[in-house]
């Protein structure tokens, strides 16, 4: 087995979604979510980690504790049904990639106690620019009772488009304190899952989900160090004004602080991995840009994703 992670490093993943809701919040009709004082969509941690263990479980055949199981009555097994499959946490932890990655806290009667702080962790991602919430009714054909003849009536809320960043931190040091055996393995297969589960959300409201871009800056063992909120070094330029955007194509994404906070700390890193979908436009203080090129330029090894 692949031996505990030893890198520090930190995850920048951008992606972006047309005529659907990324992450609609229950208490306020299922629609998207939005930031009133700024009209800034935002999606919760909780949403990518959802499609994180959806495509671990259903494509990877990987153990995931936290999915839907049932019983044999057919109904939800609770916590406690579902912790009695394991013989202890240490079982737990090494089956069930999910809690490596992201912890987990029990507190089940006749169960030890696990309470674990994720080594992985993302802050909520945001929308980089303003977006256009729209209210979408339909019908249906099919009556929805005895006695009636009409269909009736949908109702959906919907963003036409969203060009959403998330960043987050792979703690190594969480990792090796709790003795979680998080492995570059695992950290490979949730990048993976970051990029492929993203585009693979095909249902009613999520279909429409394209990846466009996802860096990883690998630090030297040793360092504590992280420049931090990579999100917020990004921005769009747009001929349009946010809320008309409908499609990647009329926008850019500037990259330029990007690049140079990563020039700043270049001594300490191993090395940036990246992918890009060839969609996107990149610029560099305005300019047309290969970020790969560019990063290659200031001395920093660049690897591409293989999946």
């Amino acid at each position: 087995m692949d031996k505990t992670i030893e890198n520090r490093s930190e995850i920048l993943f951008v992606y972006d979604v047309v005529d659907a809701n990324p992450n609609g919040d229950p208490n306020d009709e299922n629609k998207p979510r939005i930031d009133e004082e700024t009209g800034i969509n935002f999606v919760t941690d909780v949403r990518l980690k959802r499609t994180i263990r959806d495509y671990l479980y259903e494509y990877k055949k990987q153990e995931v504790f936290i999915r839907e199981t049932l019983n044999e009555s057919g109904t939800r097994k609770t916590k406690k049904e579902r912790l009695e499959e394991f013989k202890n946490n240490e079982e737990l932890l090494k089956k069930c990639i999910d809690l490596r990655l992201f912890g987990a806290t029990t507190a089940v009667e006749g169960k030890d106690r696990m309470t674990l702080t994720g080594p992985v962790q993302f802050k909520y991602g945001r929308s980089l620019h303003r977006v256009d919430l729209t209210y979408v009714k339909g019908t249906t054909v099919i009556p929805s009772g005895e006695g009636k003849e009409q269909g009736t009536f949908t109702e959906r809320y919907i963003l036409p488009y969203s060009l959403i960043a998330f960043y987050g931190i792979v703690n190594e040091t969480a990792a090796s304190t709790q003795e979680i055996p998080l492995t570059s393995d695992d950290i490979e297969l949730m990048l993976e899952a970051i990029w492929h589960g993203t585009k693979n959300l095909i249902s009613g409201s999520k279909f429409g989900q394209n990846p466009r871009l996802l860096l990883q800056i690998v630090y030297k063992p040793g360092n504590n160090y992280f420049i931090g909120e990579l999100d917020r070094r990004l921005s769009i330029r747009a001929e349009k004004a946010d809320e008309a955007i409908r499609n990647v194509s009329e926008l850019k994404l500037e990259v330029g602080q990007l690049v140079d906070a990563i020039k700043a700390v270049n001594d300490i890193i191993e090395q940036v991995r990246i992918k890009i979908d060839d969609r996107l436009q990149l610029v560099r203080d305005g300019q047309p840009v290969d970020l790969a090129t560019a990063l290659r330029n200031e001395k920093i090894n660049i690897q591409q994703f293989a999946f």
